[in-house]
């Protein structure tokens, strides 16, 4: 996820735990909507067996941030491999990814 590029954005959409929506300022009046995978973790499903932890995990986003939410965004130039750019989202100057984990959310992975 190198060079990485810093950017302010707002919540448009929390998908899941670890996927979200966001209206990204690109500067110059420039602003797009992308799809947002969480760096660094993997929080559990809100479908199939994980669906009950994966409900709860994106509640607990939920209670952290909801739509028009302004949030900070850090990515590389790269998508992952379902087409999502990957990103560290910083809300409140929190790391998500961080809280996430801490709360027992997600758990931390390496790409």
């Amino acid at each position: 996820m190198k060079p990485e590029y810093c950017y302010h954005a707002t919540v448009q959409k929390i998908v899941d735990a670890d996927t979200l929506d966001l209206v990204i300022d690109c500067g110059f009046n420039i602003k797009m909507t992308q799809r947002i995978r969480v760096a660094g973790i993997d929080a559990w499903e809100t479908r199939g067996e994980e669906r009950e932890k994966g409900l709860k995990a994106k509640e607990f986003v939920e209670s952290m941030m909801n739509v028009g939410t302004k949030v900070i965004v850090k990515t590389g130039k790269d998508k992952g491999k379902y087409g999502r750019y990957i990103g560290r989202i910083y809300c409140n100057g929190l790391d998500l990814s961080e809280v996430l984990v801490e709360h027992g959310h997600a758990e931390f992975v390496e790409y």
